[in-house]
This record gives structure tokens, C-alpha cells and sequence, in this order.
């Protein structure tokens, strides 16, 4: 017997009035398989492309917007197709599936009682998560929503195999980088935690979780030496030199984002996803870790001794080595053990005086010369495992030679905007 379809409304949302826009063209269910298959044509521009169902109260053709409601994200499970990726190819042969019987109790659809929502947007306004699959080369999936994932965010899923990342909203925002005197553990030394107003200039994706071993070990195909070993306990005795290449020739900021492609960590990984991570300046660390607060600790704590700030991560204080990733809760935007674990380097020479750099701060052009202790060093931050809790603040400044691998030093990746 022939199946029939049950038609549903189309929505068509735009990420902006300019290019790429998608027309959605057709939209029904099979009464059987209860199988919703949605055509659309993309016009203009590559698009990350989005897909959502609303459904109204009155089972009747409106345009009212009071009369909509989204089905939640957490309901739009086992979707496929030409959605939450990068669509390159134009023209109307582009298909969304879905079955919402798998995740969704209100699976059946009446006439006009419901209406795909299709949304394109633009590479440099991209939904709030992404996930890299570190098995197969340029397989990225987009979504707007934690809970639009195809898995809870603590997956080990997201640890192994794929790398999750939080879209940082940081565009024109100015905020205040460094430690308030007074704050306990603030360094006396020179402009070291000197509070200034920085403005970052654009959005960026930031690793949900610090780099782990397994990722490192997809990225590079090869076995690297760690102090702690697990699976998805956090890549440390990482290099700064190895993540990137050469400290002098690929020199942040002089040589901006360029990395070595073929053996570097971050070469590689550009390689197999086909975008441009990179670590993150101290500028982006601090603002993605304190997530819009300005106390000592991402959870309003000011006190380095507190219960509250033991329970955030690993320190020397309670722990004699690193953890799995993710055990401890996460701060506001959604990204964990920011402090402790391992310190994370980042993109800029160490210096004494960061006051000056206000607009999209990337630290100084080349290393401080004959300052002691720092020439010669790349930032690292969040303290570790090795540290007691006064390291690990929002504002503290570590450093290290680039070709250090010690015990304590990691990594959490980051990825400027626009998407490529």
C-alpha cells in the first residue's frame, strides 16, 4: 500500500538580509514511518544551514507569532542530511530528515498544525556549538543549542573522538582584563595583573574541554609521552613549540596565525578540519574563562582557600595528578576546568606590562629582552594540578619556555571567526 504524506508549513529565517538565504520547498510526514522530510533550495553563499519545528495551538494556517512554539531543542534528535554543517552547493536539491518519534512524544503532525524553520548563517555568525569529528577529515556539525546535540555534552564522545566547542560572544564587548588591588593572591609585580578595559574585536570558538589524550592522539596519528595517563584525562608534557611549530619562525603575533602544517599539532589538526585553530591570546583566555564575571574564580569566588573554589578543579591542594576532563562544573559559558587540571598556553610572549595592549590584545610583537625570568616565554594560565589555588585566579600570569613539556602544561584550543 502506498504511503501517503501528511503536509506541514514551511518557515524560511535568514541570518541576515544580505546573501546566502535558503527557500524551503516542500515539507511533509509519512503517516507510517512518521518520517519528516524537508527540500529546500540555498541561494547566494555557502551556509551553515539550521532546522527546527514549531507547532501552533489552534491546528490552523497562521502567521501570528503568538500562535507559534519551537519544539524544544532537546526534541530535535536524529536529524540528518544537508543540515548543521557547511552547505557549499547551490540549487533546490537539498534535503533535511527527521524522525521525531525517536525523541519526541508529540511525534504526529496535523495539517497545518506545524512548520519547518530553516535558517542560514553566514560563516562569520555561526550557531553557539561545534563539533569537530577527529575520524573523518571535514566532518564538522553545527548547532544552536548544548542541548541540541546529538549526546549530552559529557559524553565521553566529546573527549575522544570529536572536539566541542563554545562559541565565545565577545564581539566589541569591553570588559575588565586583570586583578582589582586587593584581590587575594594579586601579583605586586609591576603592571603584572594591572586592571585595564580591553575590547576583542570578534566572536571565537573555544574548546568546552582542554585538549585530551585521545584527541591528540586522532590529531597526530602518533603516540606522545605523558605523565598521567588516560584517555580522556587532559594532553599534558604538551610544548607550546609542538602545538604550533617553531617559536621563532612561527613567532606569534609577528607571523600572525601561521603554523607549521606538517608537524605541528595545530598543522595537522587544520589539515583535518579544514579550519584555522589556533590557541587562544591571554586576552581570549581570560575573557572565556571569567564569562562575564570579574571576581577571582569564574563562580564568584574571591578566596583562593575556599570550599567553593576546591570543588571548581584539581590543585596540588587536592589532588597528586590530573583528572578526566569534565568532572568538575563548568563556568557560565559552558567550559570546564578552566582553572587547574593543566595550565594552558597561550598565543603571547610573557611580559611584566600588559596595560597597553587594550584592542584585541595580542601581547607584545617580540620577546622582552633581558627582562628576568620572562624572556623568552609564552603565556600559560588557569594554574594546574602541580599549583596550589592562588595560581589558578581568572587574572594570574604564568610563563614558560615554549620547548618546556612539563607535567602541568596543556592545552585548550580556540577558533577565530570567520569559519573558512
Amino acid at each position: 500500500m502506498k504511503k501517503c504524506l501528511i503536509p506541514v508549513s514551511a518557515f524560511t529565517a535568514f541570518a541576515c538580509v544580505a546573501a546566502p538565504k535558503v527557500i524551503v520547498s516542500s515539507v511533509g510526514q509519512d503517516v507510517e514511518s512518521r518520517l519528516v522530510t524537508v527540500g529546500y533550495a540555498l541561494e547566494n553563499a555557502p551556509a551553515i544551514i539550521t532546522f527546527g519545528m514549531e507547532t501552533n495551538r489552534t491546528g490552523a494556517a497562521t502567521e501570528v507569532p503568538a500562535d507559534w512554539v519551537a519544539v524544544e531543542d532537546g526534541a530535535m534528535k536524529h536529524v540528518w542530511g544537508d543540515v548543521n554543517k557547511i552547505v557549499r552547493s547551490e540549487g533546490s536539491s537539498n534535503k533535511i530528515y527527521w524522525r521525531p518519534d525517536f525523541s519526541w512524544p508529540y511525534y504526529a503532525f496535523a495539517t497545518n498544525a506545524a512548520r519547518a524553520v530553516v535558517k542560514a548563517w553566514t560563516l562569520d555568525d555561526p550557531p553557539d556549538y561545534a563539533v569537530f569529528n577527529l575520524t573523518v577529515k571535514s566532518n564538522t556539525m553545527f548547532y544552536t543549542s548544548a542541548k541540541a546535540l546529538p549526546y549530552d555534552i559529557t559524553n565521553d564522545l566529546y573527549k575522544m573522538d570529536s572536539l566541542v566547542m563554545r562559541r565565545i560572544p565577545a564581539k566589541n564587548v569591553r570588559w575588565r582584563m586583570g586583578a582589582p588591588v586587593g584581590e587575594p593572591g594579586r601579583s605586586s609585580t609591576g603592571n603584572m595583573e594591572q586592571t585595564h578595559e580591553v575590547t576583542l574585536t570578534n566572536d571565537f570558538y573555544m574548546g568546552v574541554y582542554e585538549l585530551t589524550q585521545q584527541q591528540l592522539l586522532l590529531i597526530t596519528k602518533q603516540i606522545t609521552p605523558h605523565q598521567h595517563i588516560g584517555d580522556t584525562f587532559p594532553a599534558d608534557r604538551v610544548k607550546w613549540q609542538s602545538l604550533r611549530g617553531n617559536a621563532g619562525t612561527y613567532s606569534w603575533p609577528s607571523q600572525g596565525h601561521a603554523v607549521d602544517m606538517t608537524n605541528s599539532v595545530l598543522g595537522l589538526l587544520r589539515t583535518l578540519s579544514g579550519q584555522d585553530f589556533d590557541l587562544p591570546t591571554e586576552a581570549q583566555w581570560e575573557y572565556a574563562a571569567r564569562a562575564g564575571t570579574g571576581t577571582a574564580f569564574s563562580d564568584g569566588s574571591t578566596e583562593y582557600w575556599s570550599a567553593a573554589v576546591m570543588a571548581l578543579s584539581w590543585y596540588k591542594d587536592n589532588s597528586a595528578t590530573t583528572r578526566k576532563v569534565g568532572l568538575c562544573p563548568p563556568n557560565a559559558w559552558g567550559l570546564y576546568d578552566v582553572h587547574g587540571n593543566v595550565a594552558e598556553w597561550c598565543l603571547d610572549w610573557m611580559s611584566y606590562d600588559i596595560t597597553t595592549y587594550t584592542l584585541e590584545p595580542g601581547g607584545p610583537e617580540v620577546t622582552p629582552p633581558d627582562v628576568q625570568y620572562v624572556t623568552g616565554c609564552r603565556v600559560v594560565r588557569g594554574g594546574s594540578f602541580g599549583e596550589q589555588t592562588i595560581k589558578a585566579r581568572s587574572a594570574r600570569r604564568g610563563w614558560d619556555n615554549p620547548t618546556t613539556d612539563s607535567g602541568i602544561y596543556g592545552a585548550r584550543l580556540c577558533l577565530p571567526l570567520p569559519l573558512k
